[in-house]
């Protein structure tokens, strides 16, 4: 059975945004961001990993157009033979 890292960054991200949003509902409330700053700490741990693992399919993907773009320039240039 393959891990599904997909539902992984959906249940972060979803964690993350309830945290947010009890954050500043409590901090609204109690009118203390002292008091509620580990709710706020808890969003930004559930959204840093989401936001290395974009960052790292980007530079993948970059360095994949880079080596096609390489492949593409070192193939063999086509000779044109003349007919007789």
């Amino acid at each position: 059975m393959k891990f599904d890292k997909s539902l992984l960054r959906t249940v972060l991200f979803s964690l993350g945004v309830v945290a947010f949003v009890i954050g500043v509902y409590q901090t609204i409330v109690e009118k203390d961001l002292g008091k509620n700053y580990w709710i706020f700490m808890i969003s930004l741990a559930c959204w840093l990993p989401l936001n290395y693992w974009r960052q790292q399919e980007a530079r993948q993907a970059k360095e994949a157009e880079v080596a096609q773009k390489v492949a593409a320039l070192n193939k063999p240039a086509k000779k044109n033979k003349k007919r007789r």
